[in-house]
């Protein structure tokens, strides 16, 4: 079965970085299971998934417009550190969760600390960053009734 629209696609994968590093793999832990064709994944990969089939291997390398986009400076900013309530250190390389202005929420990295001055990242990790990605398809099968109704894979034993 060629992956379509609406297929649960089950693969591994070994994502490197331009200088070969690895970044991400499900070698020697669980495959990776998504809904295809929904934009649960990067839109260049679900593109070069798009018509393969099981037992099939791709290599594919991925530009940041097609992955999690170029960097954006204006994502980087300066905040008071009393904005963190309730952290006593906020330390480089910390995380946090903030609401955006239209409701949703997004991950922030502290990339620097100046006295009362926080500068946080709002950019993905992976943002300007080419993914180059190492694929075998496992298996694919159409999506449960129940799964396309709520936009995501269930695992073998019902919702998860």
């Amino acid at each position: 079965m060629a992956i379509a629209k609406n297929d649960v696609v089950t693969m591994n994968y070994t994502l490197k970085d331009q200088e070969g590093r690895v970044i991400d793999t499900t070698e020697g832990g669980q495959p990776f299971s998504y809904l295809h064709g929904v934009g649960s994944i990067i839109p260049g990969l679900e593109e070069a998934l798009e018509g393969k089939s099981p037992g099939e291997q791709v290599s594919v390398s991925i530009p940041p417009e097609q992955a999690y986009g170029e960097r954006n400076e204006a994502f980087i900013q300066v905040v008071p550190k009393d904005r963190f309530e309730g952290v006593e250190d906020v330390e480089v390389g910390m995380q946090f969760q903030t609401p955006t202005e239209s409701g949703d929420v997004r991950i922030v990295t502290v990339i620097a600390v100046e006295g009362e001055n926080v500068t946080i990242d709002a950019n993905h990790p992976l943002a300007g960053v080419t993914l180059n990605f190492d694929v075998t398809v496992l298996d694919v099968r159409p999506a449960t009734p129940e799964e396309l109704s709520h936009g995501h894979v269930h695992g073998p034993e019902g919702h998860g």
